[in-house]
């Protein structure tokens, strides 16, 4: 392969410039308010697609936002490779956290990243690793490298569950189908520890209303009177974790597949400093199921958290109230074989089966998404685990994530095509999170990696016979 190295150095000025222009767009899916947004940057991923060598690129319209389809078809005979992105973020709040605006993207040095690191909502998550992709697209198609057929599919709603997707792709097969499906949405475990994720959790996200009385009443006239919402909440809330923090819910862990002591065992090799792991987090202890370790308990097994939770006043100064309604949000992440939309249902008539009846209670399914594990013999695992080595100077561990992209499984279903997850984020990106950021190495590593995946995975396409 000519030097992609050389392409990088000659050219890496102009792809953080370009990476820069997508990252002021304030592409929020979860708000109405930034509709147009979304629509520019589809727009701009359109353009970047084109300019990067796509031979075809549409814009296709759906109930929500924009998805931006490209390929680029070599051969017939060639195997093509589909890259999944996303365009959309995650909304900045809290804005007061951050240590500059969000949409004005800056370059900081930090101990972590030398090279510096780009700040800016969407950085890593997913703009940054998107645009990876295209530059090593970009590279191969310059030099006449492209071994193999590529395919783009760009959406804007990951962020708030991808709820078109499943009707783009079932109304697509013939023109996504493909030989594997390669998602850089993910992270590795250092800088130099290489790493690829071979499995994601599923999930589950609620909304929750609890009721008391028709309005809001005076706290001193009816206090100790009238079931008050928030109290009733927060203590179904805490009813749902046990003393060894397991989940109470009926059912909930029946379908949990729990691993052997052997492959605990190999999940325990890679490298872990729970000593590291506090101080970044500035906490004194670890917390979570019982018998289980951190890396265990954030990845092999399933959860619930609350992610939000509101109600009565909560502006400045005092207002003696008992609020009429309590609210809360609630994600459950999943473990293969778990079933979401089971899930969601056990949940639902558990939380309403615990509400006393002074008050009346509404839960909402937001969204969700199935568990997915990828099989390390398959070719496409094969030919990551290559060009990681190739470009790291070392082997990869494979690695289970705790967070949950469902459209993966929905990919697996439909297009009848396994998943490569690629990320080069690290856990300490910030992603979800003020000061979101991802490393100016990682992002030119993903460029120089990319490449070397194609070769890799055509060579061995070839030599199994297709």
């Amino acid at each position: 392969m000519k030097s992609v190295d050389s392409y990088i150095d000659l050219h890496k000025d102009r792809f953080i410039k370009e990476l820069f222009e997508l990252l002021k767009v304030p592409s929020i899916s979860a708000d109405k308010a930034y509709h147009q947004d979304l629509i520019s940057m589809a727009g701009a991923v359109e353009q970047s697609l084109q300019k990067a060598g796509c031979d075809l690129v549409e814009i296709h319209s759906t109930k929500g936002h924009p998805i931006v389809y490209g390929e680029k078809i070599v051969a017939p005979h060639l195997p093509t490779v589909l890259i999944y992105g996303h365009y959309d973020v995650q909304p900045p709040d809290p804005l007061d956290l951050w240590d500059h605006p969000p949409f004005e993207p800056i370059i900081k040095n930090t101990e972590k990243h030398p090279d510096g690191a780009i700040y800016a909502r969407g950085a890593c998550d997913d703009k940054g690793q998107l645009y990876m992709h295209v530059k090593a697209f970009e590279f191969m198609v310059e030099t006449n490298q492209l071994p193999c057929n590529i395919k783009f599919m760009i959406e804007g709603e990951e962020e708030v569950g991808s709820s078109n997707l499943d009707t783009f792709v079932k109304a697509n097969k013939k023109k996504l189908a493909n030989d594997v499906i390669l998602i850089s949405d993910t992270g590795m475990i250092a800088k130099d520890i290489p790493s690829i994720t071979t499995g994601l959790r599923g999930l589950s996200y609620v909304e929750v209303e609890v009721t008391g009385p028709n309005r809001d009443l005076h706290s001193g006239l009816y206090g100790g009177a009238v079931a008050n919402p928030i109290n009733i909440l927060t203590k179904m809330i805490a009813s749902l974790h046990d003393e060894n923090n397991s989940i109470t819910i009926p059912g909930f862990y029946d379908k949990v597949i729990v691993l052997s002591e052997e492959e605990r065992s190999v999940m325990a090799k890679a490298p872990f400093d729970l000593q590291k792991y506090k101080e970044a987090l500035q906490i004194n202890v670890v917390y979570g199921e019982k018998g289980y370790t951190t890396n265990e308990r954030n990845a092999i097994r399933p959860t619930l958290d609350v992610n939000g939770i509101w109600g009565g006043y909560t502006g400045e100064g005092a207002k003696t109230v008992i609020p009429s309604k309590a609210y809360a949000k609630i994600s459950m992440r999943l473990v293969p074989n778990q079933d979401w939309k089971e899930i969601t249902k056990l949940f639902t008539e558990h939380f309403k089966n615990i509400a006393p009846d002074a008050v009346k209670v509404k839960v909402t399914p937001h969204h969700g998404g199935q568990g997915y594990v990828t099989p390390l013999d398959h070719i496409g695992y094969q030919a990551a685990h290559k060009a990681y080595q190739t470009t790291f100077g070392k082997e990869p561990v494979p690695q289970r994530s705790g967070g949950s992209i469902p459209i993966v499984a929905l990919f697996e279903k439909e297009l009848e095509s396994k998943t490569i997850l690629m990320g080069f984020g690290l856990n300490s990106d910030a992603i979800h999170s003020p000061n979101e950021h991802f490393g100016v190495w990682n992002y030119l590593k993903g460029i120089e990696t990319i490449p070397y995946f194609y070769q890799y995975f055509t060579a061995l396409y070839q030599e199994v016979g297709g």
